[in-house]
């Protein structure tokens, strides 16, 4: 099959450092290649893909140093590309959200698309009900709730390649957060399970610009007054987080919005570390209680729930990564919704 993959443009596929949407589009691309099928990825320059790259901008925009940026401009560059090659492909696979609909009303019946974010928002159901054509695949059956009478073809959960992380059998003793500072995710409730439980906590986690003053604010003055409880680390990249995440007791997500999905908790799951999550957005969908973590509602669960969890079998996490999401599974999933593209009867069934 030839297929064309059409990810956002704002990090390198893969990340160098945070970045959800384009390290799923490396993983799920390369595995593509590996099945056997034609992939052809449209990205930046600094791609690093088994397919074949069509280079539409020199880096990507996050880490580009250039002090005056058009991310609109870049994605209209994009999607011209991809509109000018359009007939060389079977399936063309975006992940821009909504952006290509006006210029691919006529072949939305060889696309499919992804959304990767929230789907709360004012503006989004006016946009999927003028262009209700578009087949649309969620990331969790969660992810839906606001949009149920969009078209959804299926729901794919993300992979990750399992030979990109090391399987620790043994932990260091700390708890660990991993991803980004902002309210939502809920730094100030790990680090006050670490002080309850009086164990070490690891934060490794990028700050945006919108969320620096809440970081400065609210969180910088947890971490001073937890002493050398609480080490902020920073934002890291893939060669750094097996040794991150499977040197941990759990991994503590504990978040306070709709999650789409929660990326860092499978990656955790692949280096054997069990996770002690809130149940918001996927993460009944995500965790197995009890067999890959804990889900837990209030602050006291999660203490307990952190308390206990040497009593997960670490090898029986990574198994269950490898069974339910591993690129390769993930890829099968996606191949099964390409294969009924031309069908008219949605949803197809293709969950984990």
């Amino acid at each position: 099959m030839r297929i064309a993959q059409v990810p956002p443009l704002y990090e390198a596929v893969p990340p160098r450092f945070y970045g959800g949407t384009e390290r799923v589009v490396a993983h799920l691309t390369d595995a593509l290649v590996d099945l056997g099928h034609d992939v052809t990825l449209f990205a930046s320059a600094d791609a690093r893909t088994r397919a074949k790259l069509v280079p539409v901008r020199d880096e990507a925009i996050r880490l580009d140093p250039a002090p005056l940026k058009s991310d609109l401009a870049a994605h209209m560059v994009l999607l011209h590309e991809v509109r000018r090659r359009a007939d060389q492909f079977d399936v063309i696979h975006f992940h821009t959200d909504m952006i290509h609909f006006p210029f691919f009303e006529d072949l939305a019946d060889k696309t499919v698309t992804t959304l990767h974010g929230r789907l709360d928002l004012k503006d989004l159901p006016g946009v999927y009900a003028r262009w209700p054509q578009f087949p649309l695949v969620s990331i969790s059956d969660d992810q839906r709730r606001p949009l149920p009478d969009a078209n959804w073809a299926g729901t794919v959960h993300h992979g990750m390649a399992a030979d990109l992380y090391e399987f620790y059998p043994r932990s260091q003793g700390y708890l660990a957060f991993l991803g980004r500072i902002s309210p939502e995710k809920r730094p100030d409730r790990a680090i006050e399970i670490a002080r309850r439980l009086g164990k070490p906590l690891k934060i490794a986690a990028k700050v945006d610009a919108a969320d620096l003053r809440y970081f400065t604010d609210m969180i910088e003055p947890q971490i001073r007054a937890a002493g050398p409880q609480v080490e902020f680390i920073g934002e890291i990249g893939d060669g750094e987080k097996s040794a991150f995440l499977g040197g941990a007791e759990a991994l503590l997500f504990p978040i306070d919005w709709p999650e789409p999905f929660g990326l860092v908790m499978i990656e955790a799951m692949a280096c054997g570390t069990p996770v002690v999550a809130y149940a918001c957005g996927s993460v009944p969908e995500v965790i197995e209680d009890g067999v890959t973590g804990f889900i837990v509602r209030t602050d006291d669960e999660a203490c307990a729930a952190a308390a206990r969890v040497g009593q997960i079998d670490r090898r029986r996490v990574r198994q269950r990564f490898e069974a339910r999401y591993s690129a390769t599974a993930m890829a099968r999933r996606y191949l099964q919704l390409y294969d009924r593209l031309g069908e008219a009867a949605y949803p197809i069934a293709a969950t984990a």
